[in-house]
């Protein structure tokens, strides 16, 4: 007994449960026809009112073509009118009379003395360039007075036995008081104990200082001294 009441509930639940979706489609498909009615119906009345049929498009007309211009020619240059040349001035022409007027001076005439010959430029030589001054005379100093009292060198005994002899010169510098200060061998005569003696001798000499133009002057001065066995 208690199931018939349980089937019953179930079968009355499934009728209602059917009729609802009934109901349920039903208002479905009325309220889908309408909103698909109102999306085809209103977009085309939309486009209805802001769709416009195309103008015709007209060109303008094309412009007349343009006449060339005329080319001006140029228009002769009219010279103009020279003014005429007047005529020049008469002047009054002199006329020579061979009869003097009335208030003409008359005298003689002397003729006037010739005027002096020029005389010709005389040439003046270029004065003459001055003479160069005269060489200075020199005079060399001297070692041959006899109040010097220069004794002759002594011949080496050493030289005299071996048989040394020659020429030996002895180049000394003398000072303006006659003095040997230098002295040197200018030309050695090939042994040395002539060269040496010579030498010597030169330096111990008094001397005649030299002189320029009168003045005594210091200066060099060559000494021959001879070696000779007699």
């Amino acid at each position: 007994m208690a199931t018939a009441p349980r089937r019953l509930s179930r079968n009355a639940t499934l009728a209602v449960a059917v009729v609802g979706l009934h109901v349920a489609g039903l208002y479905a498909l009325q309220s889908g026809l309408l909103l698909r009615a109102a999306e085809v119906v209103v977009p085309v009345e939309v486009l209805a009112q802001f769709i416009e049929p195309a103008q015709p498009k007209v060109e303008p007309p094309p412009p007349p073509p343009q006449q060339p211009k005329p080319k001006l020619q140029p228009q002769p240059v009219q010279p103009k009118p020279q003014p005429t040349p007047l005529p020049p001035p008469s002047m009054p022409v002199a006329v020579l009379s061979a009869e003097p007027a009335a208030n003409a001076v008359t005298g003689v005439t002397t003729p006037q003395p010739p005027p002096p010959p020029i005389a010709a430029p005389v040439s003046v030589a270029p004065p003459a360039p001055p003479a160069p001054p005269a060489p200075p005379r020199i005079q060399l100093p001297d070692s041959n007075a006899d109040y010097l009292n220069n004794r002759a060198p002594a011949y080496p005994p050493l030289s005299k036995r071996l048989g040394e002899q020659g020429k030996v010169v002895v180049r000394v510098f003398i000072d303006t008081d006659g003095n040997a200060t230098q002295a040197e061998i200018r030309t050695s005569s090939g042994y040395d104990r002539l060269d040496q003696t010579a030498l010597k001798t030169v330096q111990a000499w008094k001397y005649l200082p030299g002189k320029v133009n009168g003045e005594p002057k210091a200066m060099w001065f060559n000494v021959p001294i001879n070696f000779v066995l007699e």
